[in-house]
This record gives C-alpha cells, structure tokens and sequence, in this order.
C-alpha cells in the first residue's frame, strides 16, 4: 500500500491538433517517470508511466485533427500505467516534463511530429519563395556596400533579379499570428473569456482581409487552438518570406482600472517605459506556460544581432516597424480608445526577426470588464482589424517592395480595375479565357505564357476583347 500512496495520479489528458504536429498532455499529481518508444504492423506509441494510475476519461478526448485515431490505456506490472496510441500516420515522437506554474501542475508533454509537414496550411509557392529570396539578396548586397563604403545605389544586384519580362507581380506576405494557444489561455477576463479565443477569431478576420485585397497574402502562424513556441513563429514568418509580421493580442492587468489599445515594436535596449518592461516579460514567460523547453532570456542577442550587417538590417527594419506601427496607432484611435499615444518598445522575443518589420497589437484589455465586452463583439473585432490592416496597407502602397504586384501598378500607372484576373484554385487557362470572352492566344501573348499552366495566386493581365 505504501508504493501505491506514492503513485502520480493521471488527472486529466489534453490534446492539441496543429498541421505538423499533436501535442498530448499529461497533467500528474506529480512527477512521473515516463519511458515513450514506438511499434509497427499497425503504427502505434507506447506512453508507460512508471508508479502511475489513471484518474480521468479517455474517451471524452477528442482525437480529431491529429494523428492518433484511437487511445487505449491499461495496468502495467501491478503498478503502472501503459498508454497506446493507435496511429493515422508516420510521426516523430518528442516528451518532456514540465513542472508547476501558475497555470497547471506537474505535466508530461508527448508531442507527435509529422516529419516533412509545413507549419501553415498554404504554404508560399516555391517561385514566390525564389523572388522573395533575390529581393533578399539584392538588400543584402547593398548593406554590404554601406559596410564597405561604397555607394549602395552603384552595386550590381545579383544577375537573377535582372529579367524583368514578365515582371514577378508577387503578392506581399503578410504573417498574421495569434498570441498564445493551446496548453497557454494567455490572459483571462472577468466574464472568463480567454485571450486565445478571441486572437485567434480577430487574427482570422484579419487573414480574410488580407487574402481578399489584391497584391496581398496572409500567412497564419497558427489558425487552431494550439501552441506555438514564440521563437518558432518567427522563423515560421522567416521560412514563408513575410514581408512583415503582426501578433495580435489582448492585454491584461492585475486591476480592472486601466483600457486601451497599443502597438509595440521592439527595443534593443530593453523597455521605453516600466509598463512595456513588464508586458513584455509576461507575454515572453508564455513559453514557460505553453511547454516549450528552452531559455527565454531577453539578455539573448544570439538571434537579433550579429555583426554590423545584421545591426544595419535591424537599423531598418525597426524604422519600418516604427513607421507601420505609427500608422497603425493612429487608425487604433479611432476605433479605441489608446493606452499609449505612441508605439512602445519593448523586448518581446517574438519581435526579435532582424529581417522582417514587426508588430505586437494589443487590441484593447481583457482584464477591463468593458474592454472584455468589446473584445468578443464581432463587429468590434472587424473594425479593430480594419485599422490593423489599414495601417499595413498604407505603408506598402506607398513602399512596394520591387517585386510586388503593387510595384508593377506603381510603376506601369496601373490599376487592377477590369483588366486583371487572380487564379484560383481549380481555374484553367481555357475556362479563364472563356469566362472573359478572350482567345486563349491572347491571354498567352498578353502574359507572356509558353504553354497553359498557371498557378494559384498568380495575376493575369486580360487583354481587352
């Protein structure tokens, strides 16, 4: 009887669904030693909890999304507890323990990676990635030249970026990512409504917006309840070659007293004030909350500084993030009112991408009964984002990148009022041309097509018939 007291007690399992990976929790009355390997014909993993009973339903678990199509459990050796779960799929597995926080108790985490699946649903077209990645070059080259001392404007960019016929027209990527997620709730309000809830619905509206405006795609860092570690949403942002990067939060305080929105770049050095210092250490201790093992701390300039390339690259994209954001504020303050009157600077490390413009909003405070009200009204959401998007917009209508469909318009005069078609999933050169009344053959010369085969996403001119 005296091993069985010191049993761990298995009282709640928790699961999470994302596009390359499952996440199972387990939540113990306390530490327990966990021994995960797996078993072929038919695919399965085998959880065996050492000194452990069961004390919750596994039925109630909902398996949809993820990989495991059925979960068993059973005794093992008088003592323990053996957890089975059936595979859909190839995975790679990955444990860990995490201890109490102020959120949960003692955890085993058993994550399931799917090897060679993309993070995002849709991720960039691998031609998009190849022009994103010369523009890339061609800035690079020129920081090089400031370096040296040569004239940035007298440097040759990379021989690639030279054909222009037909122009790239590529959208401009917008990375759209919604705060905490998952095991992480992020801040909870009076009525319990819970910040990643609500960030998600308004990251959500926001992507709409963007994929529905020509020239423009919208990247999701994550469009389900999971976690995603806060350095992995930058580099997601950094493998689809965003243009630029917005999370989307719900601030909270420990008095229902202050409201507001804001908008934060980074600082790299520190805080501009004692309330952003203690913002962005709250939200970076989300990894803490959320499970991801690993040091969070903002004294690690590993990643946002190396060298003077990298000072320079940074040099500008703060400026960028500090000019977007300026514009963003100010379309905030119509919808709401502001917290700050200007953008606040703060250590966030999931601001801490040298090479992509970054913005943390704060849609207004949970912890504010009359904020949390507006927080969950669809409408407000729109409006909120609106503003976000405007103030994005704004910014790259006036500073295409070279490569962008919006530089073409800029530079050829152009609109895409009438005479322009954006491909869609399923469409067919021929069922273009016909729903258009134009020849095949014109679509071809007007675009410069050597043959029939078009992409998603891909803009054609459509001569006038």
């Amino acid at each position: 009887m005296g091993g069985l007291a010191q049993a761990a007690s298995v009282d709640n399992l928790r699961l999470w669904a994302a596009p390359d990976h499952a996440r199972l929790v387990f939540d113990l009355s306390s530490p327990a030693t966990a021994n995960v390997f797996s078993l072929d014909n038919p695919r399965r993993l085998v959880i065996d909890l050492d000194d452990s009973r069961l004390n919750t339903r596994v039925d109630v678990l909902d398996l949809e999304g993820s990989a495991i199509s059925t979960l068993r459990t059973g005794v093992r050796d008088g003592n323990g507890l053996r957890v089975v779960l059936e595979l859909e799929r190839e995975i790679e597995p990955r444990h860990f323990n995490l201890a109490p926080n102020d959120q949960y108790g003692h955890r085993l985490v058993v994550d399931l990676e799917y090897p060679g699946e993309s993070a995002v649903e849709d991720p960039i077209d691998p031609i998009e990635s190849m022009i994103r990645e010369q523009e890339i070059a061609a800035q690079r080259a020129r920081s090089e030249a400031v370096v040296e001392g040569k004239n940035p404007a007298e440097v040759d960019a990379p021989d690639v970026l030279e054909p222009a016929t037909p122009h790239p027209r590529r959208d401009i990527i917008i990375a759209v990512d919604a705060g905490h997620g998952g095991e992480d709730p992020g801040a909870i309000g009076p009525s319990g409504t819970r910040e990643k809830d609500i960030v998600l619905e308004m990251a959500k509206r926001l992507a709409r917006q963007v994929n529905a405006t020509e020239g423009f795609r919208a990247v999701m860092i994550r469009d389900g309840d999971y976690y995603v570690g806060l350095r992995q949403r930058t580099r997601i942002a950094r493998e689809q070659k965003a243009d630029f990067f917005v999370s989307i939060h719900a601030d909270a305080f420990n008095s229902p007293r202050p409201n507001g929105s804001s908008v934060y770049a980074l600082s790299q050095r520190g805080a501009t004030s004692e309330t952003a210092q203690w913002l962005a250490a709250s939200e970076n201790e989300a990894d803490l909350i959320g499970g991801v093992d690993g040091s969070l701390s903002l004294d690690d300039k590993d990643e946002v500084l190396r060298g003077v390339l990298l000072d320079l690259t940074m040099t500008a994209t703060l400026n960028d993030s500090l000019t977007i954001g300026g514009q963003v504020l100010d379309r905030m303050g119509r919808v709401n009112r502001l917290h700050k009157s200007r953008v606040e600077q703060a250590g966030f490390v999931v601001l801490k991408s040298p090479d992509i413009p970054s913005l943390l909003v704060e849609t207004g405070f949970i912890s504010n009964p009359g904020e949390e009200r507006r927080l969950r009204d669809g409408a407000y959401q729109q409006r909120m984002m609106d503003a976000v998007f405007g103030g994005i917009r704004g910014h790259f209508q006036r500073n295409p990148p070279p490569a962008s469909l919006l530089a073409w318009q800029r530079d050829n005069g152009r609109s895409t009022a009438g005479n322009e078609y954006r491909i869609q999933p399923g469409d067919t050169l021929s069922e273009i041309a016909a729903r258009h009344g134009v020849p095949v053959a014109q679509i071809r010369q007007a675009n410069e097509l050597n043959g029939d085969v078009i992409r998603v996403g891909q803009v054609l001119r459509i001569p006038r018939s």
